[in-house]
Parts: C-alpha cells; structure tokens; sequence
C-alpha cells in the first residue's frame, strides 16, 4: 500500500500584502514599532520625518521603505512630501498621523519660573504640531486617494491625556482635536470607502514617556495602572495594524492603556 504523500498547507500571505501605508513621525520611538510592524505585516511603506539620523536608521533595516525628511508643520513642504510618498508607492491605502511632541506647561504659574509669552508659544508649537499637521496631512493623503477613488484607513495617535492631565493644556487639546477629527472624518469620508480610527494609547515605555516624565512619576504610574505596567511600543502599533486589518471599525477610540481609563 503506497502511503500517501503528506499535505502541504497552502502559503498563507501576509496581511497586509499588497497595501500602501505613509508613516509620519516613524523615526524612532511608536512610529518606529509601528513601520517594524507595518513592514512585517507585508505592507509597502514611506516614512516623513524631521529626524534624518533615524530616518537613515529605517533605511538600513528596511531598504524597500521610501523615506521623506521633513518638517510636517510646513504645509507645503508636507503637501510635497506627501506627493513624493503617494507617487513612490503609487497610491496609498493606509495613513497612519503618528508625529507629535509632549511639551508641558502649567496654566498657571505661581512661581514664574516661565513667562506668560512662553507658555503661550508652547502651546502653539504644540497644536502647530500634534493638530495642524495632521489636518494637512489627511487633507493632502485623502484628496489623493479620493482622486484615484482608493479606499483605505486613516488611523491617527491619540492620548488618554485628552482626557485631561495637568500641566498638559496644549497636549490634551490637540489630543482631544485628533479624537473630535477621527470622528468628522469617519462620517465625511466613510461614503468614498475611507475609514478613520483613533489608537490612543496610555502610558508606554517609549523616549518620549521617560522625557516627559520624571524616573519617580513613571513608577508612580505604572503603580496605577491595573496590570502595574507601562505598554510597550509593539502593543500601541499591533492596535494600529488591528485597526487597519479590520474593515468596520470606523470612528471611534481604541484604547491602548492597560485599563488605567476605565
């Protein structure tokens, strides 16, 4: 009796093989996770960023990603880099609004240890930054695809600290902006096939946590939390890479905070 050869299971592709996705801020820190995730999932890749050192950094571990230096709160500069990125990889489907920066502020400063004209250009560096650019970027990605009647994702990075957070005025409300816009953008450009999702994660073990943060204030919050850890950058970007495999799920927050937000 001849035995049968064994049967060999069919190659199984990657998930997102054959997607376009454009990273912004993938230098380093989350965005880094998230083009190491991205790329491991199948996908084609470009990065902008302002680093150009980190931006080398993606280059050598991923030679196929399109890498665009730039400075994202210059809108026609970003406009162009989002050009670049759309013709490189001709089209997209996926955005993922990842740049920002944590800058902190009191409201109020009893002890003048910063001037009201400073706090005040804080906060427009902040919102500049953490909410401009992301409406002119979205706006340049979409008018493209829209276009070119591609559907897709826009999955933008949010924060639990729109929730509030002391000393955090400009941080929270851009934040808070990313959300309100996630939900505007679901229902304007949901009709043309484009989802938006926002991914905002709590408190992770990233530069830019240990920057904001002093080593005693980490502590005290990873105590806060209920699994009485900080996140990892790999947990944010496989939340980034769920909402995107995951064609209904439009409009809303995904929390990525260990249960600190309840």
């Amino acid at each position: 009796m001849t035995t049968p050869p064994p049967t060999v299971a069919p190659a199984v592709p990657p998930p997102l093989e054959g997607r376009r996705a454009l990273v912004t801020g993938g230098a380093q820190g989350l965005g880094r996770a998230i083009v190491d995730r991205l790329t491991a999932a199948g996908a084609a890749l470009a990065v902008l960023d302002r680093d150009t050192a980190g931006l080398e950094a993606v280059r050598a571990d991923h030679p196929a990603v399109v890498t665009v230096p730039v400075d994202l709160t210059d809108a026609d500069a970003a406009d162009a880099a989002v050009g670049t990125a759309f013709d490189a990889l001709d089209g997209l489907d996926i955005l993922v609004n990842n740049a920002g920066l944590i800058r902190n502020a009191p409201l109020v400063d009893l002890l003048r240890r910063t001037t009201r004209a400073e706090r005040l250009a804080l906060w427009d560096t902040v919102i500049a930054t953490n909410l401009t650019a992301v409406h002119a970027v979205t706006m340049s990605v979409a008018e493209r695809m829209a276009r070119r009647r591609l559907k897709g994702v826009i999955v933008s990075i949010g924060s639990i600290c729109a929730r509030g957070n002391p000393g955090q005025s400009a941080y929270a409300a851009a934040k808070a902006g990313i959300e309100a816009l996630t939900a505007t953008w679901a229902r304007e450009l949901g009709p043309l096939g484009i989802r938006a999702v926002c991914v905002a994660p709590g408190f992770a073990d990233t530069p830019s946590t240990h920057a904001a943060l002093t080593g005693a204030r980490v502590a005290e919050v990873a105590g806060e939390v209920p699994l009485r850890r900080l996140g990892t950058a790999d947990e944010v970007a496989l939340a980034v890479q769920q909402a995107i495999e995951n064609g209904y799920i439009n409009g809303t927050v995904l929390r990525v905070d260990g249960g600190l937000v309840m």
